[in-house]
């Protein structure tokens, strides 16, 4: 079953004579478990198709189905609760909040959408990113590999559909890259989390079931 799915996806900036299309006509299909990466040059578009698979920008043309649900179809709102409870996101930056500890940090999209903590799961998802022992600890008494691995495990929190890793290494030193893309992996197979990894490292695309290629906004293989 495909959990995430692009359709003809386009987006273009500027007009002729200065037309740049970011993406060409993109299909792409994601199965629920897989983990995958999308690799790419600087400037290939696939940061730009992360952002179109998260709905985090609008496209010029094409569709994005998440769960089976079309969610250019969705008002700006209506999608704004469907990515809080369907997508998590991990970025480069780690994006956590420096006033909330590790374990509030965690939880903050459960709390945002009034939902209950599934107390069990959560701490299943600490142990298994080795936070047991940081949970009180604020942001920036952390490691970059420890702050990541918070940001992997706020995203998992919500149970999404799919979550969108954008260059999650990319502040790591080699060592702590390679650890954290093992998490990733562990908790992939672990939730059976389907993940969609952005990466221009070959060597930590290579750790995931299956790789995608983008050049100049079109899959080349």
């Amino acid at each position: 079953m495909n959990i995430l799915q692009s359709t003809r996806l386009k987006k273009y900036y500027g007009k002729e004579p200065n037309l740049v299309k970011a993406l060409d006509g993109v299909d792409i299909e994601v199965k629920k478990g897989e983990f995958v990466a999308i690799v790419g040059t600087s400037g290939s578009g696939k940061s730009t198709l992360l952002h179109m698979l998260g709905g985090l920008d609008r496209a010029t043309d094409g569709e994005v189905k998440v769960g089976g649900k079309e969610i250019f179809k969705m008002n700006d709102d209506e999608l704004t609760v469907f990515r809080r409870r369907n997508i998590g996101f991990v970025f480069q930056n780690y994006n956590l909040v420096p006033i909330l500890n590790v374990y509030e940090n965690i939880i903050l999209p459960l709390e945002l959408d009034g939902k209950t903590v599934d107390q069990e799961y959560v701490n299943n998802i600490i142990d298994t990113l080795g936070l047991a022992e940081k949970i009180n600890y604020l942001p920036n008494n952390l490691s970059g590999g420890q702050q990541q691995r918070v940001a992997i495990a706020r995203a998992l929190a919500t149970k999404p559909a799919i979550i969108l890793a954008d260059e999650p290494t990319g502040n790591l030193d080699s060592k702590t890259s390679q650890e954290v893309i093992g998490l990733l992996k562990v908790t992939s197979e672990k939730f059976n989390q389907t993940i969609v990894m952005i990466t221009h490292n070959e060597e930590i695309a290579q750790l995931c079931d299956r790789i995608i290629r983008i050049e100049d906004g079109k899959i080349i293989s």
